[in-house]
């Protein structure tokens, strides 16, 4: 073969080596917090001399400080103005690599929050927290290679873990709240996300967040998974099947209840046109005490990206999640939320996933490299107008008498990068109520603002 012929196939081949499988969603807000989390370094980038040879250590430590202008929110019993200082300040080492298969990671969170005029709630402060400690065994190559040469490693976890799957929706670490969602037990996975094909496997408890005292699990409750990932056509779709279960046991006056949940996401890019889409689709199936559990849900989004200054990119999305039509026909149809996000599905943070109706207009852009901004518009239906809103308190009208329609909201946030290690957010939401609330809840609209400073330290 010609020298000219074998460097080229050199070039080649270790193009091939270095690509991943993977593409990131273009779907507003479903980009999962990676692993090790975002804010943590490998310990040579940290500028530490010491640590300049520590390749087997990650580092990371961030503070997020939050003021919020609340007036009358709906989530709140008494109307009124509320203006708390939120703190968030998180830790993390991770050990990898130099004790294998043995590696290790420990997270460490404080949160809380002063100066506000209601009772403090686990929304808001879980002081001095563990929020992910698990020791793991870890095979680099016990799956052999991906067609571009990626290992396909396998690992088994055991301890506390802060983790997000899917698009967020349900299995998410609800980073923009103030505590975080965690789970004890195991988490396996088969492959990794550069990989063309990857399967996650969960056995874990959620953890009930106390506000002064050590996390404990919810008792007597487990959540099952197996969610597969197909990136073998990520050029134009990548698949997520997955399944999810979660039992409740029975105990002191809780019946039992086991929900089974298949489902299938898909999302990519339509070619050189610009269009993006995201789609999930939910059924549930199971037994909640006497009563049978039949609910669904799906999603669906789709983004144009324009090539004109600033990036825009438009999108409309659709959310729907069944809601109990009837609680004495002996059939449960509300969607259970399982541990998903509460944004974006509301700005203000009044939505969550079940009995809900919700389109949405967005637009996204960056003008710079250290700022964006993005700004859209809500609606939002119950789907069973005499089911819960969970958003307000779970209130409800049995007849249906008061409708459906729980309101719309205009939203606009923007975010400057200071450095490389800082970035400021401002927002503001604007909620109108709808006649559902007005007539169970409360009448006139709210307003939310809030300012965000955030910074890690290395």
């Amino acid at each position: 073969m010609p020298v000219r012929s074998s460097f080229l196939l050199l070039i080649l081949s270790t193009s091939l080596l270095a690509e991943s499988f993977y593409r990131a969603p273009q779907s507003y807000s479903t980009t999962r917090d990676p692993d090790p989390p975002k804010y943590a370094r490998h310990a040579p980038e940290t500028g530490i001399d010491f640590l300049k040879n520590a390749a087997w250590l990650d580092l990371g430590l961030d503070y997020r400080f939050r003021y919020e202008y609340r007036d009358d929110d709906i989530r709140r019993a008494q109307a009124g103005l509320d203006d708390p200082f939120l703190h968030r300040t998180r830790a993390y080492v991770g050990i990898h690599d130099i004790l294998d298969p043995f590696r290790f990671a420990v997270e460490m969170q404080d949160s809380r929050r002063y100066h506000s005029r209601y009772p403090r709630d686990n929304r808001d402060v879980n002081e001095f927290e563990v929020i992910r400690l698990y020791a793991e065994l870890h095979f680099k190559n016990l799956l052999g290679a991906d067609l571009h040469g990626n290992a396909r490693p396998a690992f088994i976890r055991y301890g506390i873990h802060n983790f997000e799957f899917l698009d967020r929706r349900l299995i998410g670490n609800n980073q923009w709240r103030n505590t975080a969602n965690t789970f004890l037990g195991f988490h396996a996975s088969l492959g990794q996300e550069s990989n063309d094909w990857q399967l996650d496997l969960l056995a874990v408890q959620p953890l009930s967040r106390a506000l002064y005292d050590w996390d404990r699990p919810v008792e007597q409750q487990w959540l099952y998974a197996a969610i597969g990932h197909w990136r073998g056509w990520a050029e134009i779709i990548t698949l997520e099947p997955y399944y999810l279960a979660l039992h409740q046991s029975a105990h002191a006056g809780v019946l039992e209840r086991m929900v089974h949940n298949p489902g299938l996401r898909g999302y990519g890019v339509i070619g050189a046109t610009g269009f993006d889409y995201d789609a999930s689709f939910n059924y549930q199936f199971g037994q909640n005490g006497t009563r049978k559990v039949r609910a669904w849900s799906g999603t669906a989004e789709v983004g144009y990206n324009f090539q004109l200054p600033w990036n825009p990119r438009l999108s409309l999305f659709y959310g729907q999640a069944s809601g109990d039509h009837d609680p004495n026909d002996g059939t449960d149809n509300r969607f259970e939320k399982f541990f998903g996000f509460g944004r974006p599905w509301s700005a203000n943070d009044y939505i969550v996933y079940e009995n809900i109706r919700a389109p949405k207009l967005r637009l996204e852009c960056a003008p710079a490299k250290t700022f964006r901004f993005d700004l859209g518009y809500s609606w939002y239906w119950l789907d069973s107008a005499t089911d819960r809103f969970a958003g307000a308190n779970n209130a409800r009208d049995a007849t249906g008498a008061s409708g459906g329609f729980i309101g719309h909201e205009f939203d606009l946030r923007t975010r400057f990068n200071i450095g490389d290690k800082t970035e400021l957010i401002l927002d503001y939401a604007h909620y109108s109520a709808g006649g559902f609330v007005e007539n169970n809840v409360r009448r006139g609209d709210t307003d939310f603002a809030y300012l965000e400073i955030s910074t890690r330290f290395f």
